[in-house]
């Protein structure tokens, strides 16, 4: 207990999923949560968008481990509602030292000639641009500390190798890497260490949706979870169909405390051998 004691931090997509995850990972851990969400269905995403009452979920959950937490309805494509939400988080919890760039949305599969501008732009202004904006509303909080800090940029196993039917979010977290190395280099002056995580399937709603599961079962009709359990578990070398939240939460975890004090610039992947088939 303790890695992480006195310490503030900031997640965005922290309604549910693996942002509610990181969030409560991190409390158990001694720190503080500025917990942002745009609590609202995405146009084009293929599964329910989180809600104002699971953020109120987050809060609850975080407040039953005795620790404090702001949180805001906030969209990544919004940098003036997201530089609020910082200020306004850090106003009243302190300081800021660790961020979990971790907003990020999943749209229907197709071939990269097929998808629409509509669609792409959506995908990169979220996935990428939202992962930029998240670090330049934090960025200038941590500065002021004069502590260092640790900056945590979720990718996925899609931002090291190309999968079909998924250009725009391949090329997405393929740009998280770049914009993770350059932050790394700008800010390690300052002691600010930058990385990222790279996990494969992750047990959220993102995926556990049809029409994921047709990605990966295009000749089943109506396919199911346990359908896609047994192809989901083809691209692991180890025997799982995918990992949980909490799995990722424990590397962001890592990256966050002083045991990573030295760790910046570094791809992790939680992948359960993905990379390696």
């Amino acid at each position: 207990m303790g890695r992480v004691e006195g310490k503030v931090a900031f997640i965005t997509g922290a309604a549910r999923g693996q942002g509610r995850s990181h969030a409560l990972r991190l409390a158990q851990e001694g720190a503080d949560i500025i917990a942002v969400d745009i609590c609202e269905d995405v146009e084009g995403t293929v599964y329910a968008g989180a809600t104002e009452a699971d953020l109120a979920e987050t809060v609850r959950q975080v407040e039953a481990l005795d620790r404090r937490i702001v949180a805001i309805k906030a969209d990544v494509r919004d940098f003036d509602g997201l530089r609020k939400a910082v200020d306004d988080g850090v106003a009243q919890l302190g300081r800021l030292d660790i961020v979990s760039a971790n907003a990020g949305i999943l749209t229907s599969p197709s071939n990269a000639e097929n998808f629409s501008d509509e669609t792409w732009n959506t995908m990169i202004d979220i996935n990428l641009s939202g992962v930029w904006r998240t670090a330049k509303a934090a960025i200038p909080h941590i500065k002021a500390g004069g502590r260092g800090g640790s900056i945590i940029l979720t990718s996925s196993e899609a931002g090291l190798r190309a999968y079909q039917s998924a250009a725009h979010y391949v090329s997405a977290k393929h740009g998280v890497v770049g914009l993770m190395r350059t932050l790394a280099l700008e800010l390690a002056p300052d002691m600010i260490r930058v990385n990222s995580i790279h996990p494969t399937q992750v047990d959220t709603d993102m995926i556990q949706n049809e029409p994921t599961y047709k990605l990966f079962l295009p000749d089943v009709e109506h396919p199911t979870r346990e359908q896609f359990a047994a192809a989901s578990q083809s691209v692991n070398a180890l025997p799982i169909p995918w990992v949980e939240s909490v799995d990722i939460s424990n590397a962001l975890l890592f990256l966050a405390s002083d045991e990573a004090r030295y760790v910046t610039g570094v791809t992790l992947a939680v992948d359960a051998g993905c990379f390696l088939k």
